[in-house]
C-alpha cells in the first residue's frame, strides 16, 4: 500500500517563513547570523546580477563596498584600491588637516598602474636606514630626493645592488645611489608606455618626473607583474572630473568646517562623512546644514544611526546618505560599555525602510564578516556596505606587517580605543574636553589578508551568487521582493547557526576563493 501525504494545490497561501515586518516587528534585536533568507526561484545566471547602487543621492558605485574611515584601514593606498575595484574608500581624520589633505590629494591624483606611495629618502640618510626599511617592510629600494619626499627634486635611486656589499651601515646614500637614471615625463607617460619602457630597458623601476625634475610617481616591474595576476572586475570608480572617487571623514566641531572647506577646495574630495559614533545630535544636524549651505554639490554622509527616528532627523537636515550601525564592529565595545545600540540586521531593516522611502541611501556599517553578511545587508535595504575588519590586514591598509608567533599580522584598532583616542579620535565621542577617557573599542592585530584588489572581485562574485539564490537580479529587485512579502525570512537558533557552518570535520582548510 502506498501512503501519500495530503497537500492542497499550490496557492499564495502556502508560504514558508515570515515577511520582513513579521520577523523584525517582534521586539527582538537580530544580528546578521540570527536571520536567514529562504531561497527563491532561479531563472538567470549569477553573471546577470547587477550590484550597481547609489552610495549617496548622487554617487553610484559598481561595487557597493566602502572601506571604513579608520586609521588602520583607509588612507590613500586603500582609497585607490577601493576605487580600482569599483568601490570607494573614505580616508580617516585621526590626523592633522595637512596629513589628511595629503592622503586625499595622493589618491585623487593617482594614475592607475603606478605606485601609490613611492618610498623616498634624503641623500643624507644612510644604508642603515634602507636596511631597517627592508626589515620593517620588505622594501630594499628607495628614491632619493632633496626633500626626502615625493615632489622633491629627484637626485638618484638606491636599490639592493647599490648597497648589498656595503659594510659600513653609516655610509650616506649619496655615496652609493645611482644618479644616472632613465626617467619619463609625467605629462606624456601612461602606465602602458611605462611598462614598455621597463621591458625595453630591463630595469626594475622607472621614476616619473615633472618638468622641473621633481619626482611625481614611480612605475615598477613588480607592480605590473602583480597587476597582471589580479582578476579584472570592471571599470574603476571615477568622479565627473575623470579622477578616482575619494571620500574623507570629518568631525562636527567648528574647526571641522575649515577642514571641509580645505578638503573640497584643495583636495577636491567627492564626499564627506560626518564621523560620529552616535550621529543623532545637534552637532551633526548643524554641521550638515552648514555644509549643504556653504558647499552645494558636496554630498554628505551622516551617522551613525540605528533607528528610524534618528534617520528621519538627519535626512530632514540634509543628509545625502546614512551610516547605520552602533556597536556592531569587531573592535567596538559601545554596546557593552554604554548599553546602547542595536543588532545590525534589525538596525539596517528599520532605518532602510524609512530612508529608502525618502530617497536616501543607507550604508550598513559594521558586523560584516563574510560575503553572506554582505548579501543580508544589501537585501535588507542597504545600498552599500562599509567594512573595517574585512579590509584591515590587507596589503593596502596603513601600517607595516609584523610577525606574532610566526603569523604575519597588521595592527587593527577601533576608533573608540584608548590608543586611537590619544591621536585625536576622541572627538568622535565628544570626549576631547574630558579628563577621564572611556574606551568604546579595543586595539589588536589581524592576519595578513592579501590584496583588496584580489579579494573584492571574488567577494562580489560570491554576493552575486547569493542574490541568484534569493531569486533577485539586482539590489532594487531584492528590496521589491522584501517589501512585497515575496522574500521570506526566518530567525535561526544557535544550533541552526552551527549547522549552517562547518562542523563534524576532523580537520579542514577553509578557503573562500
Amino acid at each position: 500500500m502506498v501512503f501519500t501525504r495530503f497537500c492542497p494545490a499550490f496557492s499564495e497561501d502556502i508560504l514558508d517563513g515570515f515577511t520582513g515586518p513579521e520577523l523584525f516587528g517582534q521586539g527582538v534585536s537580530y544580528t546578521y547570523d540570527d536571520v536567514i533568507f529562504l531561497p527563491g526561484h532561479i531563472n538567470f545566471g549569477a553573471h546577470e546580477v547587477d550590484l550597481t547602487s547609489y552610495v549617496t543621492r548622487n554617487i553610484k558605485l559598481r561595487t557597493p563596498l566602502v572601506s571604513s574611515p579608520m586609521d588602520t584601514v583607509t588612507e590613500a593606498g586603500m582609497a585607490v584600491a577601493m576605487a580600482a575595484v569599483g568601490g570607494m574608500g573614505v580616508i580617516h581624520y585621526n590626523n592633522s588637516l595637512e596629513e589628511q589633505l595629503h592622503e586625499v590629494k595622493t589618491a585623487k591624483n593617482h594614475s592607475p598602474g603606478f605606485v601609490v606611495h613611492p618610498v623616498c629618502m634624503q641623500p643624507t640618510a644612510t644604508v642603515a636606514d634602507v636596511a631597517a626599511l627592508k626589515e620593517r617592510r620588505g622594501l630594499s629600494s628607495v628614491c632619493i630626493t632633496d626633500t626626502g619626499k615625493v615632489g622633491g627634486k629627484l637626485l638618484g635611486m638606491v636599490t639592493t645592488r647599490d648597497w648589498d656589499f656595503v659594510t659600513d651601515l653609516h655610509t650616506p646614500l649619496s655615496e652609493v645611489m645611482t644618479a644616472d637614471l632613465e626617467t619619463a615625463e609625467y605629462d606624456t607617460i601612461t602606465a602602458e608606455k611605462a611598462m614598455q619602457l621597463l621591458k625595453a630597458s630591463k630595469r626594475g623601476k622607472l621614476p616619473i618626473v615633472g618638468a622641473g625634475g621633481e619626482l611625481l610617481a614611480l612605475a615598477t616591474r613588480a607592480l605590473f607583474r602583480e597587476d597582471a595576476r589580479m582578476p579584472f572586475g570592471g571599470p574603476a570608480s571615477v568622479a565627473p572630473d575623470g579622477r578616482l572617487l575619494v571620500g574623507a571623514a570629518v568631525g562636527t566641531r567648528d574647526a571641522d568646517r575649515e577642514r571641509v572647506a580645505a578638503l573640497r577646495d584643495v583636495g577636491h574630495v567627492d564626499v564627506v562623512v560626518l564621523d560620529s559614533s552616535q550621529g543623532d545630535s545637534t552637532f551633526q544636524v548643524s554641521m550638515v546644514q552648514h555644509i549643504k549651505r556653504e558647499h552645494p554639490g558636496l554630498d554628505v554622509i551622516c551617522g551613525n544611526v540605528v533607528t528610524s527616528w534618528q534617520a528621519r532627523r538627519l535626512i530632514e537636515a540634509g543628509a545625502d546618505a546614512l551610516r547605520v550601525g552602533m556597536g556592531s564592529g569587531s573592535i567596538c565595545t559601545t554596546q557593552e560599555v554604554c548599553a546602547v545600540g542595536r543588532g545590525q540586521a534589525t538596525a539596517v531593516y528599520h532605518t532602510a525602510r524609512l530612508a529608502n522611502s525618502l530617497g536616501v541611501p543607507v550604508i550598513a556599517d559594521g558586523g560584516i564578516q563574510n560575503s553572506g553578511n554582505v548579501v543580508k545587508a544589501l537585501a535588507l535595504g542597504a545600498s552599500a556596505v562599509m567594512c573595517g575588519s574585512l579590509f584591515a590586514g590587507t596589503a593596502e591598509a596603513p601600517g607595516d606587517y609584523q610577525s606574532v608567533n610566526g603569523v604575519r599580522v597588521k595592527k587593527y584598532r577601533g576608533m573608540g580605543s584608548l590608543e586611537a583616542m590619544t591621536k585625536g579620535s576622541e572627538v568622535r565621542y565628544h570626549s576631547d574636553t574630558q579628563s577621564l577617557k572611556i574606551a568604546q573599542g579595543v586595539s589588536g592585530t589581524v592576519r595578513d589578508k592579501g590584496s583588496v584588489r584580489r579579494n573584492v572581485p571574488y567577494m562580489v562574485q560570491a554576493v552575486k551568487q547569493g542574490f541568484q539564490d534569493l531569486g533577485a537580479k539586482s539590489i532594487a529587485d531584492a528590496w521589491q521582493r522584501l517589501d512585497s512579502g515575496e522574500q521570506r525570512l526566518e530567525s535561526r537558533t544557535g544550533a541552526a547557526q552551527a549547522e549552517g557552518g562547518i562542523h563534524d570535520m576532523h580537520s579542514y582548510e577553509k578557503k573562500s576563493w
